[in-house]
């Protein structure tokens, strides 16, 4: 399942309750059913909830990560929105 979700939508998942989606690199990623498994805690997911997290990915992860849990946590991608 690929959808493609606005900024807005995505803002619209930002704790577990509501789905809890981030954002890494335009890819949408559904993590409330791994908070409980991230080796970094719970907390850290949670602050970056709604929100695009590639800075904090990519500055504590490599690709083998992405490459690892990609397959089981993406739902989407992130379309481009129009510029007024």
């Amino acid at each position: 399942m690929s959808e493609s979700f606005t900024l807005k939508q995505v803002a619209e998942h930002k704790d577990v309750d509501q789905g809890l989606y981030i954002i890494i690199d335009a890819n949408v990623y559904k993590m409330d059913t791994f908070v409980d498994e991230h080796p970094g805690g719970s907390k850290i997911l949670k602050r970056v909830g709604g929100k695009d997290a590639s800075k904090q990915f990519w500055k504590y992860h490599n690709e083998s990560v992405l490459k690892k849990y990609a397959p089981k946590l993406k739902v989407g991608t992130v379309k481009e929105e129009a510029k007024l």
